[in-house]
């Protein structure tokens, strides 16, 4: 139990990330919810904002990304997946993620491309010209377990920045919750701030 007294398989600010890990029997890494001015950077420039996280980051890293799907699951309209987005060119994975779409809420061809699984959505709402706002409803910060590690194909334990986001219809209507979690962004080298926050956070 933390010490809120929730069971360490679930969370109010990584859903839905807890729901695979409880269903793998996994226990949630050491995440906790920071203030966006707490977020260092670069970490604050490609997190704490509005815009999606695709676009952001092949911005950051002028180029394009693609999927690779880690598990997934449908329940009716609801499609669960956990990924990491992947640098086309170098193959470099620079996020972690997992996210409920709702896919009642697209039209065809944007569902036909969300199950395809070749592009994240952020990349398909930006390419079909999809309206929809991008609202986080918290800031993230932590210390990866041996899941993001081996995702994120990280050597060691790595503080780690993320946040949770909701993408919403010009109704209001979800179209998608998901959790999103970054490495070390100098290619995966661990600062010694880094290192030194892994500490913090294990003590």
């Amino acid at each position: 139990m933390t010490d809120n007294n929730i069971p360490l398989s679930v969370s109010p600010f990584l859903y839905p990330l807890d729901e695979f890990y409880t269903q793998a029997n996994r226990v949630l890494p050491a995440i906790e919810p920071v203030s966006g001015e707490d977020v260092p950077e670069p970490y604050k420039s490609l997190l704490v904002h509005s815009n999606d996280m695709t676009p952001t980051l092949e911005k950051f890293y002028r180029e394009t990304l693609h999927l690779e799907i880690l598990s997934r699951q449908q329940r009716d309209d609801f499609y669960f997946r956990e990924v990491v987005l992947v640098l086309d060119q170098t193959g470099e994975p620079v996020e972690f993620g997992a996210i409920k779409i709702n896919l009642a809420l697209f039209p065809p061809n944007a569902r036909r491309q969300i199950l395809e699984e070749r592009y994240p959505l952020g990349h398909i709402l930006e390419e079909l010209k999809f309206a929809h706002i991008s609202r986080p409803k918290a800031f993230l910060k932590g210390v990866s377990d041996s899941f993001i590690e081996s995702a994120l194909r990280l050597q060691s334990a790595c503080a780690i920045y993320g946040r949770r986001n909701a993408l919403l219809d010009p109704s209001q209507r979800s179209l998608a919750e998901v959790v999103e979690i970054l490495p070390p962004i100098l290619n995966g080298a661990k600062t010694s701030e880094d290192e030194q926050e892994v500490g913090a956070l294990n003590h």
